[in-house]
Order: C-alpha cells, then sequence, then structure tokens
C-alpha cells in the first residue's frame, strides 16, 4: 500500500514539475492597542453604527435612564416575562416578571420565557460584535440563545476599538475553557437561494442599551 501512494504521489509531482519559489508573507499585523483604549466617543460610535448595521435596535441611554428604557422596550416587544443570569446586576424593570437562572432553567422553561436580558463581558467596536464570556451578567450561553429575544446592556468601558483587542482581552477567559459567544445582531442565516431567515441559531431581535456615564 506504501509503495503505490508513494508511486502515485511521484506521478503527480512529475506531473506538477517544479514549485515556485513561495513569496515572503507579510507578517506585520495589527495589535492589541492600535486604537488606544476604547470607551472614547469615536469608538462608540463606530460600534452603535456597526450594531444598527446588522438590524438590531440601538439605544443610547445615561445610566439613570437605562431601567425606563429597558421598561419601553419591553412593552413595545410584549414582553412580559424575561430570563436573567444568576450572576446579573440586580436590576428591576416595572411591569416585568425577571426570571432568574438559578436554580437554572431548563431549554423547554427558556422557550416559554419572552426573552433575556443580560449584559457582556465586552463588545468591539469595529465589527459590532458582543461577547459573552459564559459568567456573571453575561449568562450561561443556553441563556441567551434559546429565548427568541434579547436585551443586552453594553457600558462604554466594555467597548473595545478592534478585534485585537477582544482577544487580547479574552485571554484569561479562553484559559480557563470557558464558552466564548459572538453575536453581531440578530441570529440570521441564508439558505442556498439566498433567502434570509431570522431566528435559527439564537434570537431573531436583539436590543442593545449603550450605557453612558
Amino acid at each position: 500500500m506504501s509503495d503505490g501512494r508513494e508511486a502515485v504521489l511521484a506521478r503527480v509531482r512529475a506531473a506538477l514539475g517544479s514549485s515556485p519559489e513561495a513569496p515572503e508573507v507579510p507578517r506585520a499585523y495589527r495589535e492589541a492597542g492600535a486604537f488606544g483604549a476604547g470607551g472614547d466617543c469615536a469608538t462608540v460610535d463606530l460600534f452603535c453604527e456597526r450594531v444598527a448595521d446588522y438590524r438590531a435596535t440601538v439605544r443610547r441611554v445615561r445610566g439613570e435612564e437605562l431601567l425606563g428604557a429597558l421598561v419601553t422596550a419591553c412593552e413595545q416587544r410584549q414582553a412580559r416575562r424575561i430570563a436573567v443570569p444568576a450572576g446579573a446586576p440586580p436590576w428591576t424593570v416595572e411591569g416585568v416578571d425577571l426570571v432568574r437562572d438559578d436554580p437554572q432553567l431548563s431549554a423547554r422553561q427558556l422557550d416559554e420565557l419572552d426573552g433575556v436580558l443580560s449584559g457582556c463581558a465586552l463588545a468591539i467596536a469595529e465589527t459590532g460584535t458582543i461577547v459573552l464570556d459564559g459568567a456573571g451578567a453575561s449568562g450561561r450561553r443556553a441563556l441567551t440563545l434559546v429565548p427568541d429575544y434579547h436585551l443586552c446592556v453594553v457600558r462604554l468601558n466594555d467597548i473595545v476599538p478592534s478585534v485585537p483587542d477582544g482577544v487580547a482581552a479574552l485571554a484569561r477567559v479562553a484559559a480557563e475553557g470557558r464558552p466564548i459567544t459572538l453575536v453581531s445582531g440578530p441570529s440570521a442565516t441564508v439558505d442556498i437561494e439566498l433567502v434570509r431567515v431570522e431566528g435559527v441559531h439564537g434570537p431573531r431581535t436583539l436590543d442593545v442599551f449603550v450605557v453612558e456615564g
């Protein structure tokens, strides 16, 4: 078997002839910190613009306006029962039953809820991506993938300028083996006939609240 394999490979090499010299690959990659620490107006503006491009709703609010904005969003979406991570801040949304994921809710229970409210590990302005790390305010992965509606709170200090900044910030999370979920707009896919289908791999509706101050 080995002799036959070598014979075939020899014929392939003979047919191809001599190989051209491989060109030098440029290694001047952009690294973390190239655009500063983030959190500035330009970075936040870019993040909001990119998130909106993905058909998500973006609301910029001050800290004291957040709970009121959440109430308004839930009223507009007719959401009355919302899951929240076990490690989430003590949010209160008037008129909405916040169901804490402690003990962990089953997939069926999550599917019966109107949505989920979470924070995030960080957000990337360059791509309009929200990163969830499976802990704290991000919640476990199933919590933000099963419900059809996701409300996500992003604070200014969570927003980094570029993908390299995000990768560097997630080094410890990756080393710990925690799941990392990248959210770039509502869940959507396109079939072979280029028909867009939303809500297949996660929530079809995404409301993002960028909290300033």
